[in-house]
């Protein structure tokens, strides 16, 4: 197959990431619409065509322009060597469910672990990027613009999946009907983690959910490392950092709304 976005043999990581990202929002947005075939994950989860090959359009990009790293793929599991250093995480079609039912809120993860990442927004073409020290947000025809977190908006995404392994003594969920967080903030179930993406970019004020450790995890890495990398505060829901005991995830644009939330979070009455 030629790629279409070139071998980017020369190119930086980011920029791996990004056009591994573009490649697979290019065949998110092609299929939309269509009917597609569902493969049953069990538990209520399933994959369509569209995961699958999107998931092949990026692992093209990657293979071209980093043949000897290793990738970890939603779709397809583990490529190349257990424990390599460089390791890519890519999650397809983040917000399956949403696409499946001709909801445009989806995104494409694409991240380098402990590295650059790519987050594109397949229906708004934009794709969000980083390098791994600032974050930007490239759309056709613009300038990139360097991502800038704000909790300005006062809308928090809550994501209410299962599982949740901190229940009963921390639910994402009581934050909901938490006092304080209904005199502050406004909730928001996005149901894609496109919502970790717009934490950077100033169009939330943070994001939620509860899980277990989810520093390497295909659908948060990337946007996680979006909003390391533009300045955001990032734990588990439990103020622990991630990666080691901590539980879930909480991405705040700043400190004080970090603060605010996880109080509400440790005390949901």
């Amino acid at each position: 197959m030629i790629n279409p976005y070139g071998t980017y043999a020369n190119a930086d990581d980011a920029a791996v990431a990004t056009a591994g990202a573009r490649a697979g929002a290019d065949v998110v947005r092609t299929l939309y619409g269509r009917r597609l075939d569902r493969f049953d994950k069990g538990a209520g989860d399933f994959a369509t065509t569209a995961d699958v090959e999107a998931e092949r359009a990026i692992l093209d990009v990657i293979r071209a322009a980093r043949p000897a790293d290793a990738v970890l793929g939603e779709e397809g599991g583990q490529r190349g060597a257990v424990g390599t250093a460089r390791q890519w995480l890519v999650d397809p079609l983040c917000g399956t469910l949403n696409y499946a039912v001709g909801n445009m809120l989806v995104a494409v993860n694409v991240a380098l672990r402990d590295g650059a990442a790519a987050v594109a927004d397949p229906f708004a073409e934009e794709t969000f990027f980083t390098d791994g020290q600032a974050a930007w947000v490239r759309k056709p025809g613009a300038d990139d613009t360097l991502l800038t977190p704000s909790s300005a908006t006062r809308l928090v995404d809550v994501n209410l999946d299962p599982p949740f392994p901190s229940a009963p003594l921390l639910r994402a969920v009581d934050l909901l009907a938490h006092p304080g967080f209904i005199e502050r903030f406004r909730p928001r179930v996005l149901s894609t983690t496109l919502a970790l993406a717009w934490v950077a970019a100033g169009r939330r004020a943070a994001y939620v959910t509860d899980g277990g450790d989810l520093s390497t995890s295909v659908h948060f890495a990337a946007g996680v490392a979006l909003c390391r990398a533009a300045g955001c505060v990032v734990t588990g829901i439990d103020g622990a950092p991630l990666g080691g005991a901590g539980r879930g995830l909480l991405a705040a644009a700043d400190e004080e709304t970090h603060a605010l939330l996880l109080s509400m979070l440790r005390d949901p009455s």
